[in-house]
């Protein structure tokens, strides 16, 4: 179940821990609209609110998306770094293959080590000792599959804030049909008792 906060001022309506606003829910038109001339700002108000939550769950979609394959990369340099942590100074090079490129691949010895190069992205590369490497990578993980559970939680939350504003959209469309029916069914009776008064 997605989680939902108060905000800090009374005023606010109350939102997700990202800030996403809760949508209003509607029980009764009758107590959300106070006269039929509300309909049309209040559909196309909901309409706005629609249309900005699926362009939130896109743009949080494309992010999990991200992270999902961000994550296995992080998780493999570190099984890496761990592994060069275990290797003892007098021991023999290992023999490696290392992807230069999408589809280049290189061959390598590795002698032991205690450091290790980093790609941090933007075009740096940084050497750090293995230690500290291991703490950063496990610190980059933590933070990467916090966000992506955080990415989940927020388009569960987004899923049900729209099918919310969906059933108040439809609830305020199928009153207002309901009303102008009840108004047109009235004028027409008053026609009818016109038509049949012995003063008419």
């Amino acid at each position: 179940m997605a989680t939902v906060a108060k905000s800090e001022s009374s005023n606010d309506a109350p939102t997700n821990p990202r800030g996403i606003p809760v949508a209003p829910f509607v029980d009764k038109v009758e107590d959300y609209i106070t006269d039929s001339g509300q309909v049309e700002s209040t559909i196309n108000s909901f309409k706005e609110m629609i249309s900005k939550y699926q362009f939130m769950e896109t743009q949080t979609h494309r992010r999990a998306a991200g992270l999902k394959d961000k994550i296995p990369d992080i998780q493999k340099t570190l099984d890496t770094v761990r592994f060069l942590k275990t290797r003892k100074p007098d021991a023999e090079p290992i023999e490696t293959t290392f992807e230069l490129n999408d589809t280049l691949y290189a061959k390598a010895e590795i002698p032991p080590t205690d450091e290790v190069f980093l790609w941090l992205g933007a075009n740096v590369m940084l050497a750090y000792p293995i230690p500290e490497a291991e703490d950063l990578l496990q610190s980059k993980l933590s933070t990467a599959k916090t966000s992506l559970a955080n990415c989940e939680e927020d388009l569960e939350f987004l899923r049900e804030q729209i099918t919310t504003l969906e059933v108040a959209f439809a609830r305020v469309y199928n009153w207002d049909v309901a009303e102008r029916r009840k108004a047109r069914e009235a004028g027409e009776s008053i026609e009818d008792k016109k038509t049949t008064s012995p003063n008419g």
